[in-house]
């Protein structure tokens, strides 16, 4: 192992800026301690004072006005990008420009024209190093393909023990977006597919895939708007926190929920629910698996275990019980301080075991995790997303993908 450290920065101090910050922060702290000692080098954000409190907070040495700064310091190696999704291809532009590993938040970019950009990017400098001659890495960060239960309901899938997944039912409903007052900012500009869905179903779409395969057709979609417009904000918005507004409102470009049904490459029919103005439910994600030999159920409000019922059990005392994920369950052996079972598990340490996986390929060390998605996979869940869009647009028709 080398002793040279591995320099990392985060563009966008904001919600999930915080998380990527955090997650480079315990990333050297989980698993196999032969991994390179990690540097805390910068956080940049244009929102000085929110820069500095997450550069305070999470143990960085500096905090940059300008993403520039960040692509401009020789000493900086890999970089997560968390901002709007409309900056996402100039600032991938300009750190791999500058020979640095990129790690950009979900979903890819803004529009399909600039994720088909982005993966041009990543043909075009997948041949490239950095300064100490590392392949460049280019990456998409989908936290949720992280989660041990999650993975543990993967396995029995590959497995065979569903017999096969018949039904796969996702949602994810949210409520930030039910308060008419709520400020105007970048999560209601951009066309249709760039709302609930652009911003909750890009997870809900690939964890669906990480377990069934490729998505190769949806149908039935049907999206709206409740809130046709939105007061302009007095001051910055920051994540979903409210502002002092002004009596200006802008109209609202995308959808606040949708349904859709697709089909998967295993032959799983999947059916999907996604709010942004669902009263009550600040953050649900639900998973639920059927099959003729096996039935699984995940909400991701309780992360630290899954519902599973199959055939184990006599019929007298048959039905779905309660798995408390343990060091048996994928990824969750010391990927955190105490990890027997019963002690818990935080939709943090996603963010973490993320990290590690990231920065394990710009080391090129042996890390025994999944790679991070890449700029094509990123594409790919656009490409799904315009489908969607696509099919609500056209009354419920089928679209074909691939």
């Amino acid at each position: 192992m080398t002793e040279t450290p591995l320099s990392v920065a985060v563009i966008g101090a904001g919600m999930a800026g915080r998380a990527h910050a955090y997650g480079y922060r315990q990333a050297g702290s989980i698993y196999d301690s032969d991994f390179p000692r990690i540097r805390l080098a910068a956080i940049a954000d244009a929102n000085v004072p929110l820069g500095e409190d997450a550069t305070r907070r999470y143990g960085f040495e500096r905090t940059y006005s300008d993403w520039r700064q960040v692509a401009e310091d020789p000493e900086i190696d890999a970089v997560s990008i968390v901002v709007g999704n409309a900056l996402h291809l100039s600032i991938a532009r300009g750190l791999l420009e500058a020979g640095k590993h990129v790690l950009c938040e979900k979903p890819l970019a803004g529009t399909l024209e600039d994720a088909q950009a982005m993966v041009e990017l990543e043909r075009e400098y997948a041949g490239r190093t950095d300064a100490q001659g590392r392949p460049l890495i280019t990456s998409v960060g989908y936290t949720v393909r992280r989660m041990p239960a999650l993975n543990a309901i993967r396995a029995k899938v590959e497995g065979g023990e569903f017999g096969p997944v018949t039904n796969f039912i996702g949602t994810y409903l949210c409520d930030y977006s039910c308060d008419e007052r709520a400020p105007m900012s970048w999560r209601y500009k951009g066309g249709p597919g760039s709302g609930a869905l652009g911003d909750l179903g890009s997870h809900v779409i690939d964890t669906g895939e990480l377990i069934n395969g490729p998505i190769t057709a949806v149908r039935g979609a049907v999206m709206d708007t409740i809130t046709k417009e939105r007061p302009l904000p007095l001051g910055a918005v920051v994540g979903h926190q409210h502002v002092e507004v002004s009596d200006e409102v802008e109209p609202v470009e995308n959808e606040d929920f949708l349904t859709f049904t697709c089909s998967f490459a295993n032959g799983a029919v999947g059916t999907y629910t996604i709010s942004r103005v669902a009263f009550g439910t600040p953050n649900s994600q639900t998973y639920h698996l059927v099959g003729p030999r096996a039935q699984a159920s995940f909400d991701i409000t309780k992360p630290a275990e899954f519902m599973y019922d199959d055939a184990q059990a006599a019929a007298d005392t048959r039905g779905q019980r309660r798995v408390l994920i343990n060091p048996e369950t994928p990824l969750y052996a010391n990927s955190c301080a105490m990890d027997a079972p019963g002690i818990g598990y935080n939709y943090n340490d996603n963010f973490a075991i993320q990290a590690r996986a990231f920065l394990g390929q710009v080391a090129g060390v042996e890390t025994g995790l999944d790679p991070c998605a890449g700029f094509a996979d990123g594409l790919h869940t656009l490409e799904v997303i315009q489908a969607i869009a696509a099919s609500a647009e056209q009354g419920g028709a089928e679209v074909r993908l691939g």
